[in-house]
Parts: structure tokens; C-alpha cells; sequence
């Protein structure tokens, strides 16, 4: 049977997985946890925009989207036949490998050390936690639509 790449599934997944993750980011800064830990601004801040700004805030946001959505929306679509188990499990595998990525990729770029260590491991253990949150959304997510 012939791999198919979906990229609308994937877009839509991206972003449903995106929104679901940015409301959980939203939460976290509202009950004042974990303050240190803040990717809307270090997407800024790697950006080389100055952090505490309208432009900075919107320039974040904006790239977590295109992040969530374009990139691991259609990253996903190119890999999740090739992952094992049920759509929610490719997307907690898609999701630790995303994490993954940022752990040693964007954080030492954000001036946070490897797996961001700096922070403290309890924002490296929820960075984890929010990952694989949204990993098993978008594997869902991507399943309904592919098959509408």
C-alpha cells in the first residue's frame, strides 16, 4: 500500500495541536508556575528582538504557530506512517522527538543549556509533559482528518 503524504491533515492537526498546547502555556503563566520558562519569548529573544515588547510578544506567538502548525504539522504528515501504534501513540513518540529537538536545538540557542538545564529540571519536565500533550493531540487530530 503506497505512503501518502497529507499535508492539509497535517496543517489542520498542527494547528488544532498548537492551540491545545498554547492554552496550557497560557495557564502556566497565569498560575504564575514556572516563570523562568517562557518559549514566547526565547523564539523572540533567538529572533534577536528585544524580550518585554508588543513586537517581540507578537513575533513569538506568530512563530510558535508557524512552528506547531507548518513545521511539526508537516513534519508529522511526512512521518507518522512510518511510527509505530495507534494515532495517539505515533503522537506521543512525534511528540518526545519534537521536544527532543527543542532540547537540543532551541534551548541552547535561547541561552538555556542543553535539555535547558538552567531552568531547572522542573521546566525541563514539563516542557516534556506540554510536548507529548501536544504530540498525542495532533496524532489524533491528524487521524480524523486524514479520513474525512
Amino acid at each position: 500500500m503506497p505512503v501518502t503524504l497529507d499535508v492539509r491533515a497535517g496543517l489542520v492537526a498542527g494547528f488544532t495541536a498548537a492551540v491545545v498546547l498554547s492554552i496550557l502555556m497560557i495557564a502556566k503563566s497565569s498560575a504564575g508556575l514556572l516563570p523562568q520558562l517562557n518559549p514566547i519569548e526565547d523564539i523572540a529573544h533567538v529572533a534577536g528582538l528585544p524580550t518585554g515588547t508588543i513586537l517581540a510578544l507578537s513575533f513569538g506567538w506568530i512563530g510558535h504557530f508557524v512552528l506547531g502548525t507548518i513545521a511539526w504539522g508537516t513534519i508529522y504528515a511526512a512521518l507518522q506512517a512510518s511510527l509505530p501504534g495507534t494515532p495517539v501513540v505515533r503522537g506521543l513518540i512525534f511528540g518526545a522527538l519534537a521536544w527532543l529537538a527543542m532540547m537540543i536545538i532551541f534551548m541552547p540557542l535561547a541561552g538555556h543549556g542543553l535539555f535547558a538545564l538552567s531552568l531547572g529540571a522542573p521546566a525541563t519536565v514539563a516542557t516534556l509533559v506540554l510536548h507529548l500533550i501536544y504530540g498525542a493531540v495532533l496524532g489524533e487530530a491528524y487521524t480524523k482528518v486524514a479520513h474525512e
